[in-house]
């Protein structure tokens, strides 16, 4: 199911990676929605996943056996890359390679530690938030990388871009993110506590801020601290 969401939407697998899919867009065929295409892909997989648990569910309480659901994070990023047939005389595949790619798997790395389906880049971001009802996660250093980018996480569709309860959200949250990075802490707890109420399903983000802010409170950063949190794990 995961599988057709991404071909029904002009994505190209390359290739099955234990329980990973990695697919790209405007390839090798042109895409000039490839951001848009590939968002709605993984909005839809989490849909299509939803469906598959229930079954899964029903098999197994059938088979009287424990249910243990599925669940995936998303990693979308936009860049130029290399695209082709990739290796030697004896074996090759088409596939994909480059810094954008890289930060891509990145990304999806980083969907568990902010506790969201799906995290996109900075890049993705700016060719979709009139599109899709996106909401910036961070200012990361991702493993591999020296300089931060900017990472966003996906909410709904366009639908929801002018629903009062994500407006709301979205105004606090950046208030929140502002407090957060000129550090400061009483003002962002505040903020923070009314989007936990505006939004419950971003419970683990916010209490990730709240351990932040913390040890912040107790180890202060330097004055010139510009808010950027490095990662150490992919």
């Amino acid at each position: 199911p995961l599988t057709d969401a991404i071909l029904a939407r002009q994505g190209t697998i390359d290739k099955y990676m234990g329980d990973c899919i990695m697919a790209f867009w405007n390839a090798p065929m042109e895409d000039v929605q490839h951001p848009q295409h590939a968002c709605e892909s993984a909005l839809v997989m989490f849909e299509e996943l939803e469906i598959l648990n229930q079954d899964l569910e029903a098999e197994a309480k059938e088979n009287g056996t424990e249910h243990k659901p599925l669940n995936v994070g998303v990693g979308i990023n936009t860049g130029d890359c290399v695209v082709g047939n990739m290796g030697s005389e004896q074996r090759f595949d088409y596939s994909v390679l480059g810094d954008a790619v890289n930060l891509a798997a990145r990304l999806e790395g980083q969907s568990k530690n902010y506790g969201v389906g799906i995290v996109i880049g900075e890049e993705t971001e700016a060719k979709v938030d009139n599109v899709f009802a996106t909401l910036e996660l961070d200012l990361i250093a991702v493993k591999g990388k020296a300089e931060a980018v900017r990472i966003h996480t996906i909410l709904g569709r366009e639908d929801m871009l002018q629903q009062q309860d994500f407006l709301a959200l979205k105004k606090q949250h950046t208030a929140m993110l502002e407090a957060y990075r000129t550090q400061d802490w009483s003002k962002a707890r505040g903020l923070i506590k009314d989007c936990r109420s505006a939004d419950g399903s971003l419970g683990d983000l916010y209490d990730m801020y709240d351990e932040r802010i913390e040890y912040f409170t107790e180890n202060p950063p330097e004055p010139d601290w510009d808010g950027v949190f490095v990662a150490t794990t992919k």
